[in-house]
C-alpha cells in the first residue's frame, strides 16, 4: 500500500495535490470543513472576478473551457472550472466534506529532537521512519469526532479565509460603543448577492481599507445607492493597484512573472553568484519598477486624487498585495458616490461612527464594513498542537511577504504559493 498523505482543504491548491499524490502512487485523504469544493470561490463578492489573465491562472493539464473567452473570469466561471478539473481526474471520492481539523500531532520524536533537527524529517527525506502525523478530525454535521494517522502532511488552507483580521481598540472605544452594525469583509461575501444589496441599501457606508474586497464592496455600495449615500473608504496607506496587466502595452508578466525576474530579486539562502547577479541587475529592477508606475499613476489619474502611493511598485508586488482596480472606480471617486478619505494613524468609534485621530468631528456613519484581511498565519499556528510546529510553521511578522518551513522542521524557508 502507499504511503497516506493528509492534505487540509479542497480549494484548487488542496486539489492540485490530491491529483499529483495519486500520480505518485500515494494514497491522499482530503479533509474540507466546507460541504463543497472550490475554497474561497465558493463565497465571494458579486463583482469578483479573476485578478490574473485566465492563462496564468490554468491547470497545465486542464484547459479553460473554450465558452470561457473572458480574460479575467468571474466567480461562477472560476467554480465552475475548478469542479470540472476534480470530476475530470474523479479526486471527488478521496475528499471527505464538512470535516474539520481540529489539531495536528507528530509522535515518534520528543520535542527537543525535533528542535535540534537540521534537516526535513531529521533525515532530508519526506518520509520519516521515526514517526507519523496524527490527525484529530471533527464531523461538523455529527460532531464526532476521529482520528487519523498519516506519513506526510500538505496544508492548503490558504490565507484568505476563516480567521478575519479585527483590528483592536482601546476600552469603551470600540464597536461596542457604536449605534451602527459593523461586520467584517468576510460576512458580506457571505451574503447572497441579494441579500447584501439589500443590506447596504439606503445606508451611509463606510468601508476599511484599500485592498480588493474593500474597493469591490466600496463599488456596489456605489452602485446600489449612488450619490444619495455616498460609500466612504477609509484608508491608512495608498496602494499601487492596476487597472489591467498591459502597461504601456507590455505584458506584466513579461516583467514579474518569468524565470527572468526571478534573478532580479534577493532569496533566502541564494549563493554568492545570485546575490551577486540580482545585485547587478538592480539598476533594471528600479526601472521595470517606475515604467509601470507612471503608467499607473497616469491612467488611473492617481495624482489628481492625491492616492500616489510612496513606495515602489516592486514592494507592492514582492508582497504579493497586487489587485486590480474595479472598472470605473475612480469616475465614481469624481462623481461623489464614492468618497476617500485617509487616516493615517488609527482610528476608533463612536456613538456616531467613527473618530479619526486628530480630528474632532466624527465621520458618521450607520455600517461599518471591515475589509482589514485574514489572519493567515494564526489559522496555520493554531491547527498545530506542539509549540515547536507553530514556531515552524510561520515566519517573521516582518517579513516582506509572510515564509514558513516545510513541516517536520526543515530548516530553510520556502516560499508558498496558493493555486
Amino acid at each position: 500500500m502507499g504511503k497516506k498523505v493528509a492534505i487540509i482543504g479542497a480549494g484548487a491548491s488542496g486539489l492540485l495535490a490530491c491529483k499529483y499524490t495519486l500520480s505518485k502512487g500515494f494514497q491522499p485523504i482530503v479533509f474540507e470543513s466546507a460541504s463543497t469544493i472550490g475554497g474561497v470561490w465558493t463565497k465571494t463578492i458579486e463583482t469578483t472576478k479573476l485578478q490574473t489573465p485566465r492563462e496564468v491562472y490554468q491547470f497545465s493539464d486542464f484547459p479553460w473551457p473554450s465558452s470561457v473567452t473572458e480574460d479575467f473570469p468571474n466567480q461562477h466561471q472560476v467554480l465552475d472550472y475548478i469542479k470540472s478539473y476534480a470530476h475530470h481526474f474523479d479526486l471527488l471520492k478521496h475528499i471527505k466534506f464538512n470535516t474539520e481539523v481540529c489539531g495536528i500531532e507528530y509522535e515518534g520524536s520528543s520535542e527537543d529532537e525535533m528542535q535540534a533537527r537540521s534537516l526535513w524529517g531529521g533525515s532530508g527525506e519526506p518520509f520519516s521512519s521515526k514517526g507519523k502525523w496524527k490527525f484529530v478530525v471533527e464531523d461538523k454535521q455529527s460532531l464526532s469526532t476521529e482520528i487519523y494517522v498519516v506519513d506526510f502532511v500538505i496544508l492548503c488552507i490558504g490565507r484568505f479565509s476563516d480567521v478575519p483580521n479585527i483590528p483592536e481598540f482601546p476600552s469603551n472605544k470600540g464597536p461596542e460603543v457604536f449605534d451602527g452594525e459593523v461586520i467584517h469583509s468576510m460576512d458580506y461575501a457571505a451574503m447572497d448577492y441579494d441579500s447584501a444589496r439589500r443590506f447596504v441599501r439606503g445606508k451611509q457606508v463606510t468601508v476599511v481599507g484599500f485592498q480588493k474586497s474593500a474597493l469591490d464592496i466600496a463599488m456596489e455600495c456605489s452602485n446600489t445607492n449612488g450619490l444619495e449615500h455616498p460609500c466612504r473608504v477609509l484608508y491608512k496607506t495608498e496602494h499601487w493597484n492596476v487597472p489591467d496587466y498591459l502597461p504601456w502595452g507590455v505584458p506584466l508578466a513579461c516583467l514579474y512573472l518569468n524565470r527572468f525576474s526571478e534573478l532580479l530579486v534577493h532569496k533566502p539562502g541564494e549563493g554568492i553568484l545570485l546575490s551577486l547577479l540580482a545585485t547587478i541587475l538592480s539598476p533594471l529592477r528600479w526601472a521595470f519598477s517606475k515604467f509601470v508606475e507612471s503608467y499607473i499613476t497616469k491612467k488611473l489619474g492617481l495624482a489628481k486624487y492625491g492616492m500616489v502611493p510612496k513606495h515602489s511598485f516592486l514592494q507592492e508586488i514582492s508582497s504579493c498585495l497586487i489587485s486590480t482596480v474595479p472598472e470605473k472606480f475612480y469616475d465614481r471617486v469624481q462623481e461623489g458616490s464614492i468618497i476617500l478619505k485617509k487616516s493615517p494613524s488609527s482610528f476608533s468609534f463612536c456613538q456616531e461612527g467613527i473618530l479619526v485621530e486628530g480630528e474632532s468631528s466624527p465621520v458618521k456613519t450607520d455600517l461599518v464594513i471591515l475589509a482589514t484581511g485574514y489572519r493567515g498565519d494564526k489559522k496555520l499556528k493554531d491547527i498545530f498542537v506542539s509549540p515547536t510546529f507553530q514556531d515552524y510553521i510561520a515566519g517573521s511578522p516582518n517579513a516582506t511577504l509572510p515564509l514558513y518551513r516545510p513541516l517536520q522542521g526543515m530548516n530553510n524557508p520556502c516560499r508558498r504559493v496558493d493555486g
